[in-house]
């Protein structure tokens, strides 16, 4: 979106490690505008400090906005550390049962929301009401499933971890994962998401696990209550061309797991028999 869509209109990106949040001022100039974040990242789980980076976007007059989707309100809240908006993916955890397709953008800051709301009405980005109906219903359960999300998170993580055949496994609740105390402090829980690698990063021997659960869907979305698992490099990131997509860390071997809410020993036990 941002390459082929916004470039072609006199719109300039840089693409910034975050792993340092102070890294971020060198990259920003007196035509920069807006800060975008996500955090964790997908598909590697990277987490970014918010209210570093929001200190930064606040000394050079910059919009910080933050994709909150992997994490959802229950676990964390931008806004409250220095984010001028939050993106939801509301497809995903917010709704929580794969049967709507919706965006939502938050704000607390009265300005703003009208703005956003006069480019809604007039652009017609706007939800119909048997959508919204949907989303409400599933918020109600949204505390219940993160709780069961994150649980069953852990116990996927650890497993993989142990596995001989699986290289690295991404998870922000790991101590060893990159930026680990930064999530501590920013997020209530770790959530559901989990990518691993395979030893060996053989393409064929990721499509033959990711075809052979029984459990966990192959399918490209997330956070529903049902488990899910993807190759984002033939998947949601198969338009990136190959050099950039393993520069970044997105490997032929790369799995993605979105942990849904069922038995956590029916995950494992699926998992097992995938992997051989």
């Amino acid at each position: 979106m941002f390459t082929k869509v916004f470039e072609p209109f006199g719109i300039h990106f840089n693409f910034v490690n975050m792993n340092n949040a102070a890294d971020l001022q060198k990259h920003i100039t007196p035509k920069t505008k807006m800060v975008w974040v996500e955090t964790p990242t997908n598909p590697l789980m990277r987490i970014i400090d918010i209210q570093a980076t929001a200190e930064i976007a606040r000394k050079n007059n910059l919009l910080l906005v933050v994709d909150n989707t992997f994490a959802s309100p229950y676990l964390q809240n931008p806004l409250d550390q220095g984010a001028h908006i939050v993106m939801h993916s509301v497809t995903k955890y917010i709704n929580g049962h794969s049967d709507v397709v919706m965006g939502a953008l938050c704000t607390n800051d009265d300005k703003l929301y009208d703005e956003l709301a006069f480019i809604a009405n007039s652009c017609g980005a706007t939800p119909g009401p048997q959508d919204s109906f949907l989303v409400l219903r599933g918020v109600k359960t949204l505390h219940v499933r993160m709780d069961r999300h994150c649980s069953n998170g852990k116990a996927v993580a650890n497993y993989l971890k142990s596995h001989p055949k699986v290289d690295k496994v991404f998870w922000p609740g790991f101590p060893d994962h990159p930026n680990h105390e930064i999530a501590k402090r920013q997020m209530r829980d770790f959530g559901g998401m989990i990518s691993f690698t395979l030893k060996g990063n053989s393409m064929e021997e990721a499509f033959r696990m990711a075809s052979a659960t029984k459990v966990f869907s192959l399918a490209e979305s997330l956070g529903g209550v049902e488990s899910l698992i993807g190759h984002p490099a033939s998947m949601t990131h198969a338009s990136i061309p190959k050099e950039i997509r393993e520069k970044s860390g997105v490997v032929d071997s790369l799995l993605r797991l979105s942990v849904g809410i069922e038995d956590e020993s029916d995950l494992i036990e699926d998992l097992k028999q995938a992997i051989g």
